[in-house]
């Protein structure tokens, strides 16, 4: 896509605004200089009131502009008022050109509860807060009531966040197969598999490494997450070794949340089950994704419906305090129909945490080599299948807590998490608000160093710390005193240790 810029705005942001209605789209020299490519041009000027904002769009021969003014407010930066001048423009000239209103308006990031945090931080009313992302933002009414509302629920989760609070991600990026859509570092082959026993050892000492530094800072350990990848491809032994060792490391009758992600079905036995509630594992995730065997079969995934309730019965009989189920809205071969049958299912099987994301491609996925036309605007069953699964577990007694959204989701569509009251899932909060900082071990893991001032809501201080992605490079890396001289310098220069 070729775009030019007459602003101060930042490029990246345009960017970002165009790929809401051309997901997938590139934006490399070759791009813009593809007389056929879409075209974007966006043009600001500052008045003594606020930011006026011009767009030009063209695509297939079509052009359409518009024009769109802000006001400076004092519950905003000028900055955010010029993005939401630009935003509002490239929103209406590109809904005009191809008949399309995104639910989120031109709110683009990852997090866009965050807004909503922001102006109840100000004083604003929830009522207001509502108002503000309807009318400056473009959000459509229930999704400005969804973020509001999940703002408000983290924030009484979170309370006043302490900087001495620390939380710690493991990660174990194998998969029995690889599923279509996959964006995760995660590896399938009898070659890398072979990796697991060394990776073990190796993932043992950055774990040692992590613990002791957190020791010296004098942090305390809030939640611990076992992620993925699927780390029940571990054998029983293999994960026996990894919880008692983590065990050893630190005292996990004392932490918050404990989380294991067990993830795939086909992976889970009830000795596994066994060992993690051994050790202190207070929350596990059993995700079926969808529980459509042709739909299961058609992304890639080596277990059918049956596998799932076989799994999930095994997680509720294990005395694990929570269990999670992850469900995908809008997967290629999905209905409606299907979609929301495996709603009212999971539904009547009463776990205490429920997660429904909206299908998401990464450009690297496998299932862009057969079907280059995944990426979806409209989004097609997406946004019924959304509406259903917010409207039926929210009757069924359960809240929204968390959300977050990605890139080229269809329908530009957001990922919730919902729960019974008490067992939300704290470390999903902590690391997508940015609470307090993460600290990581194992291939692909990012160390996020997090200075947040103690409130809620704010923009913080971070830095990011990372593992190298592929295991083979791990296993031959050496960081952690690198790590450790980046993360004391941090928190000597931000003042959250002496």
């Amino acid at each position: 896509m070729n775009i030019k810029i007459d602003s101060d705005v930042n490029r990246y942001y345009v960017q970002t605004l165009a790929m809401i209605f051309f997901p997938g789209e590139h934006f490399g020299e070759s791009e813009e200089n593809n007389a056929d490519a879409p075209s974007l041009y966006v043009k600001t000027e500052r008045t003594e009131t606020g930011i006026h904002a011009y767009a030009e769009i063209s695509a297939e021969g079509k052009t359409r502009s518009s024009e769109y003014s802000v006001e400076f407010a004092d519950f905003r930066s000028d900055e955010r008022t010029l993005k939401l001048a630009v935003g509002g423009a490239v929103i209406n000239a590109a809904g005009e050109l191809i008949g399309y209103r995104p639910a989120w308006g031109m709110l683009i990031g990852v997090r866009p509860s965050k807004v909503a945090s922001e102006m109840l931080n100000a004083g604003m009313s929830k009522t207001r807060v509502k108002k503000h992302l309807n009318t400056d933002y473009l959000v459509i009414p229930k999704k400005a009531s969804l973020a509001t509302d999940i703002a408000v629920t983290e924030k009484r989760i979170v309370g006043d966040p302490s900087q001495r609070d620390c939380s710690v991600y493991i990660s174990i990026p194998f998969c029995p197969t690889r599923c279509t859509y996959c964006s995760f570092v995660s590896y399938t082959s009898k070659r890398l598999l072979s990796l697991i026993p060394e990776y073990l050892e190796k993932l043992k000492t950055d774990i040692k490494a992590n613990f002791d530094l957190i020791k010296k800072m004098g942090l305390r350990v809030r939640t611990v997450y076992i992620g993925g990848g699927t780390p029940t491809i571990l054998d029983e032994i293999q994960l026996e070794s990894l919880l008692s060792y983590i065990a050893e490391q630190t005292d996990v009758s004392v932490i918050d949340e404990y989380t294991l992600e067990a993830g795939r079905p086909d992976t889970i036995t009830a000795e596994k089950f066994a060992i993690a509630n051994k050790y202190g594992v207070t929350r596990v995730s059993v995700n079926p994704q969808s529980l459509c065997d042709e739909v299961l079969c058609g992304i890639g995934r080596s277990h059918t419906a049956d596998d799932f309730f076989r799994a999930y019965d095994l997680a509720k009989q294990s005395g694990i305090k929570t269990v999670n189920v992850d469900l995908i809205a809008g997967l290629p071969g999905d209905s409606f129909k299907q979609f929301s049958a495996t709603i009212d299912r999971i539904i009547a099987l009463d776990p205490e945490n429920i997660t429904v994301h909206t299908f998401c491609v990464k450009k690297s996925a496998e299932i862009l080599r057969a079907n280059s036309q995944v990426y979806s605007v409209r989004g097609g069953d997406a946004g019924k299948c959304v509406d259903y699964s917010q409207i039926k577990v929210q009757q069924a007694g359960y809240i929204p807590y968390y959300m977050y959204r990605q890139k080229n989701t269809v329908g530009n569509y957001e990922n919730v998490g919902f729960s019974k009251p008490g067992h939300e899932g704290l470390y999903n909060i902590y690391m997508m608000e940015e609470i307090h900082s993460i600290f990581a071990a194992g291939a692909g893991a990012v160390t996020k160093l997090v200075d947040n001032k103690g409130k809620y809501g704010t923009s913080g201080n971070i830095e990011r710390l990372f593992r190298h992605k592929y295991p083979y490079e791990y296993l031959r890396e050496d960081k952690n005193s690198m790590f450790e001289e980046a993360t004391l310098k941090f928190y000597r220069e931000h003042g959250l240790i002496q």
